[in-house]
Order: C-alpha cells, then sequence, then structure tokens
C-alpha cells in the first residue's frame, strides 16, 4: 500500500485574503491544524500530494466541462487570481507528469476521467498549497472534480472516483497522500456570503468521520442547494476521499466557522487501511 495520508480541508479565498479579518482565537486554531496536517504529510514520506478539488471556471469552462480531470504535467502554475487579492505570492509548482500518467490510465479502468497538460491553480489548489506545502518542494498531482455547472456528477460516482484514485495509488511504488478541499456550507458570489449552516455542516462531518457511505451518498442537489448554497456542491471532494479509503474511519481536527472568511473551516483526516 503506497497511501499514506489522507485528509480533507477548506480552500476559502477569505483564508489568505482577508486573513486579519478573522476572530484571532479561531484563526489561530485553524493556522495550527494547516500546519498539523502539513507535518502529517511530511511525517507520512510522502513523495506525492494528490489534491482533489473543486475548481472555478480558472480552466474549464460550459464549453467544455469535464466531470473529472487529472492533471499531467511537470509544472503548475497558480494562483490564478490577483496575488494582493487572494494573499498569496505566484509560483511554480512542481508536478510529476509520469506518476500522473500511471495514476491516469489506472483510473481509466474504472472512470471516464480527462487529464491536462496545463492547469492554472486558483484558490481551491493555491490556499491549501500554501500552508501545506509552503515550500513546494513536493510533487503535485491536481484533480478536478466538477462542482461548478450542473449537471453535475452523482455522488455515488464521485465515492467511486476515489476508490479508483486509491487503487492507482496502491499500484506505485510512490508514497502519496491525498487531500480533498472544498465546502462545506457557503455561498460566494452571492448576497448570503458569509452565511454558515452550522447544523448542515456538522450532520456532514459526522458521515465523513464515520465513513457512513449511505449517509454520504443521501444528499440530493437540491437539498445540498438550499440547505448549503452552491458552494455546498463540493462536498464531493470529502466523499472522494472517504472512497479512497473505504472502511476506515476518520477524526476531525478544526470546525472554524468564521462568516469573514465565508466557510466554516475545517480539516479531518481519514485513517488509512
Amino acid at each position: 500500500m503506497t497511501l499514506v495520508f489522507a485528509g480533507a480541508c477548506s480552500h476559502a479565498p477569505g483564508i489568505t485574503g482577508r486573513a486579519d479579518r478573522g476572530d484571532p482565537q479561531q484563526r489561530k486554531n485553524l493556522l495550527e491544524n494547516y500546519n498539523k496536517m502539513r507535518l502529517a504529510i511530511k511525517s507520512s514520506g510522502a513523495e506525492a500530494l494528490i489534491v482533489i478539488a473543486a475548481e472555478h471556471f480558472a480552466n474549464f469552462f460550459m464549453n467544455n466541462m469535464p466531470a473529472y480531470c487529472i492533471g499531467m504535467a511537470e509544472y503548475y502554475e497558480g494562483p490564478i487570481e490577483d496575488e494582493e487579492w487572494l494573499g498569496i505570492k505566484r509560483v511554480k509548482v512542481p508536478g510529476n507528469s509520469k506518476l500522473s500518467e500511471e495514476i491516469i490510465q489506472i483510473v481509466m479502468n474504472d472512470t471516464d476521467v480527462s487529464y491536462a497538460q496545463e492547469w492554472k491553480f486558483d484558490h481551491g489548489i493555491s490556499v491549501p498549497l500554501n500552508f501545506l506545502t509552503p515550500d513546494y518542494d513536493i510533487d503535485v498531482i491536481p484533480v478536478n472534480i466538477n462542482c461548478q455547472g450542473p449537471p453535475l456528477t452523482p455522488l455515488n460516482r464521485a465515492y467511486e472516483f476515489g476508490k479508483s484514485i486509491r487503487k492507482a495509488c496502491d499500484s506505485t511504488t510512490t508514497k502519496i497522500a491525498i487531500v480533498g478541499t472544498g465546502g462545506i456550507s457557503h455561498w460566494p458570489c452571492t448576497p448570503d456570503s458569509g452565511k454558515i449552516n452550522e447544523d448542515f455542516d456538522k450532520t456532514f462531518l459526522k458521515s465523513f468521520i464515520s465513513n457512513d457511505k449511505k449517509a454520504l451518498l443521501s444528499y440530493s442537489d437540491k437539498e445540498t442547494y438550499e440547505k448549503a448554497g452552491q458552494g455546498g456542491f463540493e462536498i464531493r471532494t470529502w466523499i472522494a476521499v472517504a472512497g479512497a479509503c473505504e472502511g476506515s474511519t476518520g477524526e476531525l481536527w478544526c470546525y472554524e466557522p468564521i462568516p469573514n472568511y465565508a466557510v466554516g473551516c475545517t480539516l479531518a483526516s481519514m485513517e488509512i487501511s
């Protein structure tokens, strides 16, 4: 087995772009747990990091919107957003085209996945990397699940996609960490921006930590949209991590609802079995 770490975290742009506007104690807890995840990835011996994210029309548009895409480049650039607005300097992030191709070929046996040799990271990947790999000294393989433009991939397919990624990881000799990033409830770019549905978040997180497949796959898009906003569709990235760790349970490290960051800032890990 070469999957050595699995976890999930938030990626809201306010975490870096409006850093000074969060409650100091909540932010302290958030940053401590990002650092905890950074150290966990490092101590796992991971040689590559797969980031399962939901990008925001930076690369994929409604003229060509893949349900799933995996990066296959030697390097990536990001963030695509304004550096001052996001609070992150633009950098070149190392990839690993050979490893990506190995993973893609195996995933293709179970999931029809697109691949891209060009990819501009937006905040969905750049914010987590800013904390988890601040020196950009580990190969990154970006993975995108369409959480933006309906029709969205069914949740059971996202779970199976995670299982296929796990199968690919375990077929290599490279030690790989997986981090899913997105959600949970948030209403970006709307008059409701800053609203957080803590009840929805906590119920979903309970299902994630227990890796309750039935509960995780029970959400309809209508229910998610009504209770968690359009940003809630990003639960797919968490569900993919749960699929990659089927049969295991996890641990919630941090949940801090911070309205100025427009999301319940969350970090969690999942056991590897």
